[in-house]
């Protein structure tokens, strides 16, 4: 079975329905002789709201279909009767989207929790019927209005998953297999570059009942804010994250050095966020279980005058700690 493509961007045009139109209509009843004037009012046009849905874990759908319509509202009849109002049009977006206006450049909203509603096109007024104008002097009038149109717009949807642990480092790291070893994502591991295609989303459950979600995105290489390898727009997935991992290979795998590897990191980050470096983190020293990582660990350490957590993902090593670690750099459990 084909998988579903993730999407994390996506520009959609959005249309509100339109007013509808107010009726010109005369009673006319066998018994009546001189009915006045009883056109109805127009309904109003559905507006187009996005609702965030813990459910929805891609931009995917509005891919494929990009058109977002609202139902417009009925016309007017006569005996007054007013004209259906449009539905209205919800469409179910992620957890953590911003809209954006790209037109005026400016962000209309972010919906980051279960439920958060925006309404992003407001659907038109219904248009009066000729019974509004009726006067003493004026007993027959033919005026009455047009429902007024819904509003249309494009917009650009973008996805920032919301994480308290963002995962981040070169490929090859072990990034994917230390979040299998701290929850249960199950992520794809392999031993070839950029397994990892797509932000992945583990959950590490705290003693306190607490659920500590991580984001796993794939790598970022050297030179990735040119364009190299997958660029750095995956680093918005971890944007949110109150606090970051970076993960080193103290391995040394195909030539790597960590303190060259953790400087271009750095520089990455700051290509996308200038505020992205200096964000609080943790740096994971990983595959410790191989020779002469302890030595590269301690020169890391001397050079950058970072501390590091000493890990080894497949072998187990060091998993409590960092977990103990996490914990503690967690946010309180809420009180009711």
């Amino acid at each position: 079975m084909k998988s579903k493509p993730f999407v994390d961007t996506v520009a959609i045009h959005v249309a509100a329905g339109d007013g509808g139109n107010g009726c010109v209509s005369f009673r006319r009843e066998k018994y009546v002789p001189r009915g006045g004037p009883d056109g109805g009012d127009g309904g109003r046009g559905g507006s187009v709201y996005l609702e965030a849905d813990r459910h929805q874990d891609s931009l995917a759908a509005f891919f494929y279909a990009p058109n977002v319509r609202a139902e417009s509202g009925g016309n007017g009849s006569g005996k007054r009767r007013h004209g259906r109002n449009g539905r209205d049009h919800v469409a179910r977006v992620p957890l953590g989207t911003v809209v954006h206006d790209p037109i005026a450049n400016i962000m209309l909203g972010e919906l980051l929790s279960e439920g958060d509603r925006l309404c992003v096109a407001r659907g038109g007024k219904g248009g009066l019927g000729n019974c509004h104008w009726v006067t003493s002097s004026h007993q027959a009038p033919r005026e009455h209005t047009d429902g007024t149109p819904g509003e249309k717009t494009t917009l650009r949807l973008e996805m920032k998953t919301i994480a308290d642990f963002g995962l981040v480092g070169f490929p090859n790291a072990g990034k994917s297999s230390l979040l299998d070893a701290l929850t249960r994502a199950h992520s794809r591991v392999g031993a070839y570059p950029f397994t990892t295609l797509h932000p992945v989303i583990g959950v590490l459950e705290c003693p306190d009942h607490r659920r500590l979600r991580i984001a796993d995105i794939p790598g970022i290489i050297d030179g990735a804010h040119l364009g190299h390898g997958l660029g750095i727009s995956f680093l918005r997935h971890v944007e949110r994250a109150t606090c970051l991992m970076v993960v080193l290979d103290m391995a040394g795998s195909e030539g790597r050095d960590p303190i060259t590897d953790y400087t271009h990191l750095l520089n990455e980050m700051r290509h996308y966020n200038d505020d992205l470096p200096s964000r609080t983190a943790v740096i994971v020293a990983n595959k410790m279980d191989c020779p002469d990582a302890e030595r590269r660990r301690s020169e890391f350490q001397r050079q950058t005058g970072r501390e590091t957590v000493p890990v080894s993902a497949i072998s187990g090593a060091g998993i409590e700690t960092l977990k103990e670690i996490l914990v503690k750099m967690a946010p309180p459990p809420q009180t009711g």
